[in-house]
């Protein structure tokens, strides 16, 4: 059985999401903030395996954006960072 981990990623707004504990060996976080017409904010958000994988998902973000009707959004990507224990909150 694989060794679990804490992985977590630091946005540049401030925000902090920790996933885990997990065995899965993922490399990088990615978060869409997206204005709605009438003005309110969805976030969507996930991880993948390789930094290559994560920026195809903002091609994609655009047509999503075309198809919900989006007023704007940001698609940020940032690295996680591997821990052996929980951070202190």
């Amino acid at each position: 059985m694989a060794k679990k981990h804490y992985l977590t990623a630091t946005l540049p707004d401030g925000y902090v999401k920790t996933i885990g504990p997990t065995s899965s060996d993922f490399t990088h976080y990615w978060r869409i903030v997206a204005i709605l017409e009438n003005g309110r904010t969805e976030v969507f958000w996930g991880h993948t395996k390789t930094l290559a994988e994560a920026r195809k998902k903002r091609a994609a973000t655009a047509d999503a954006a075309a198809q919900r009707g989006w007023t704007s959004y940001e698609f940020e990507v940032v690295e996680l960072r591997r821990t052996a224990q929980a951070p202190a909150l």
